[in-house]
């Protein structure tokens, strides 16, 4: 059976290299009784991969049984999985058979093969070179004809190296390592599961079909999508739900994708709280950086005509540049420490207009953030004529933070 007729066969929707490459490895592997470990993301389809196995070997007419080795209690794991004799623990009434028992000549899947404790890996471990185990509170050796396929979202081969896998367990379950693709990988393949996913909703439910737009389009494929496929299910009946438009748009869309910090290509959203804090404090450093940039020019500028009145050449400085300049640092009240510059006399023919230049004095300048602030909203205030909304609005804030900061710096 080749790679199309398994797609057929099990609903595999997709056209991903990757993805072929994982159905290769199952088919293959499929008529042996080697174990294989399936490594995956959560949501990628693990499982569905032990069933086209289990389906496509000789056993496919044996038990299958699917367990999920992170979902059972530490102290209670042992006997589900071996069985139990009566009194063997407190509210053992009775014995009882265990996976391996039951689903003699047939598979069995072990999820979250990661989360097995020490202990039992051991048990697990004889059973695969053996096929012997013990029930918990028995003395008899049992015997039983299991395949084992495993799987984990976790990196095995990092535990067995922190001392938390057995390493020759790993060894014996990845005799033959199936790797699942993650949705974010198979960006060709996520509108075509989209589709099939929306479509199977509309179908069961008679609700009309589900169409996104080109925008919408991008932005499926461009997101992380942490959950995998069943992220992408679970999307796609809350949107043929819940949205009375049948046209999705990209705004639509995104309404519906949660952030994740660190893995998602879509621009972050802030709420209303984070973006004033944010303009606030970018208001602050502009006009920290503005200042230091405007003393700057005005030291080159007063430099050049230093230099060119002590050559005695007529020179007239860019006076629109000098007054913009005057006209932008409005200097603070109160300093401590303060002198003055005595701007030099300029050379001038007679017949001309004399170059009349501001008194600038050249004060310390002041980092107090505070001060800063005060000034900011007393010049935003002074533009519009005391009007607050306006105000706040030319300072990027809120006008309630705009009331809270004139009660706080009294102004």
């Amino acid at each position: 059976m080749n790679v199309q007729e398994i797609k057929q066969r099990f609903g595999i929707i997709g056209n991903s290299p990757l993805l072929n490459r994982a159905i290769d490895i199952a088919n293959q592997v499929s008529p042996t009784d080697i174990s294989v470990l399936i490594t995956g993301e959560s949501g990628s389809g693990k499982e569905a991969f032990s069933h086209i196995i289990h389906q496509l070997s000789p056993r496919k007419h044996g038990p299958f049984i699917a367990v999920n080795c992170g979902a059972i209690p530490e102290g209670t794991i042992d006997s589900e999985l071996f069985g139990h004799e009566k009194g063997a623990y407190t509210g053992a009434v009775g014995e009882r058979k265990g996976y391996f028992e039951t689903v003699n000549g047939g598979t069995i899947f072990l999820d979250e093969i990661g989360e097995m404790p020490l202990g039992t890996q051991a048990r697990l471990l004889r059973v695969l070179e053996s096929g012997q185990f013990i029930r918990v509170g028995s003395s008899k050796v049992e015997k039983t004809n299991v395949r084992v396929i495993a799987a984990t979202n976790v990196d095995v081969y990092e535990a067995v190296k922190a001392g938390k896998f057995r390493e020759d367990l790993y060894y014996r379950l990845n005799t033959v390592p199936l790797r699942i693709p993650p949705l974010r990988d198979r960006k060709e393949d996520v509108y075509l599961l989209f589709r099939k996913f929306s479509a199977d909703f509309t179908d069961k439910y008679r609700t009309p079909a589900l169409h996104l737009d080109e925008g919408a389009q991008q932005v499926l494929m461009n997101y992380s999508w942490p959950g995998n496929v069943r992220q992408l299910k679970n999307l796609a009946e809350q949107l043929a739900v819940l949205e009375r438009d049948r046209t999705i748009t990209a705004a639509t869309l995104l309404t519906y994708m949660p952030q994740e910090a660190g893995r998602s290509n879509l621009p972050m959203r802030l709420d209303n709280q984070q973006r004033e804090d944010f303009s606030e404090r970018d208001i602050l450093y502009k006009v920290l950086f503005d200042m230091k940039r405007d003393m700057v020019e005005l030291k080159k500028l007063v430099a050049e005509i230093i230099e060119h009145a002590g050559t005695g050449d007529n020179y007239t400085p860019n006076t629109q540049t000098l007054n913009q300049l005057y006209h932008d640092i409005e200097l603070p009240a109160k300093q401590e420490a303060q002198f003055t510059i005595q701007q030099p006399v300029v050379n001038t023919h007679s017949n001309s207009d004399a170059l009349i230049t501001p008194h600038a004095e050249e004060v310390e300048e002041s980092l107090s953030l505070v001060e800063k602030e005060s000034d900011l909203i007393r010049k935003a205030l002074k533009k519009h004529k005391g009007k607050r909304k306006l105000a706040a609005h030319e300072l990027g804030i809120s006008e309630r933070t705009l009331y809270r900061k004139i009660k706080e710096l009294n102004l």
